[in-house]
């Protein structure tokens, strides 16, 4: 039987060099791998062979792309929302002092808006007018309408000032925020009746 000397190549001359001389690699190849000659490359083969064809494709219209995305949004999960939330009196109070003071403004740029313009229209927005027919009312009447118009103004008032006492540092930890809020709704409470009663 005759011996057969195997064929170095230059090129796995050359990977073995670059793999010897790699700190990390060298540590991890076994020497005699190092030294032989030939190092065997791996052949890893695909589960599926990819078509030789291009894919089809047509374009699509504005209208259809735009069709597409719609139904795209309708199969999205819907984010939770405050529905799973436990209702908290920082929320109430929050969105109430925004209300408030929204109602306030409102209402005093409309009330003075209209008595600007009350001569031209021929509007009784004139003082001795409101308080006569404001006069000409029932008790309870005359209480629910002054006691509805100073809730949002005792509200925004004692809500303002928690937030002055916060913006100093006080008073602002969760429980005391919460009490706080309570202590903004029962004074807003008895603050309207005493003056809705006056």
């Amino acid at each position: 039987m005759k011996h057969v000397k195997p064929q170095v190549s230059i090129q796995n001359v050359r990977l073995t060099t670059v793999l010897a001389q790699q700190p990390i690699l060298s540590k991890h190849i076994a020497p005699a791998a190092i030294a032989s000659s030939r190092i065997a490359l791996q052949k890893r083969y695909v589960a599926f062979e990819p078509s030789q064809s291009p894919p089809q494709t047509t374009p699509a219209k504005p209208e259809d792309a735009y069709n597409i995305l719609a139904k795209q949004r309708r199969n999205r999960p819907v984010s939770p929302h405050l529905s799973i939330y436990q209702a908290q009196i920082t929320w109430y109070a929050s969105g109430l002092n925004r209300i408030t003071g929204s109602v306030l403004s409102g209402a005093f740029y409309l009330f003075g808006a209209a008595y600007l313009f009350s001569p031209l229209f021929g509007w009784h927005l004139e003082s001795a007018h409101l308080a006569e027919m404001f006069g000409s009312l029932g008790p309870v009447t005359k209480g629910l309408i002054k006691f509805v118009v100073a809730m949002p103004f005792c509200f925004h008032g004692f809500n303002g000032v928690r937030h002055l006492l916060w913006d100093t540092g006080r008073l602002f930890g969760n429980i005391t925020i919460a009490r706080t809020g309570w202590v903004v709704v029962g004074l807003t409470v008895v603050g309207s009746g005493i003056l809705a009663y006056m």
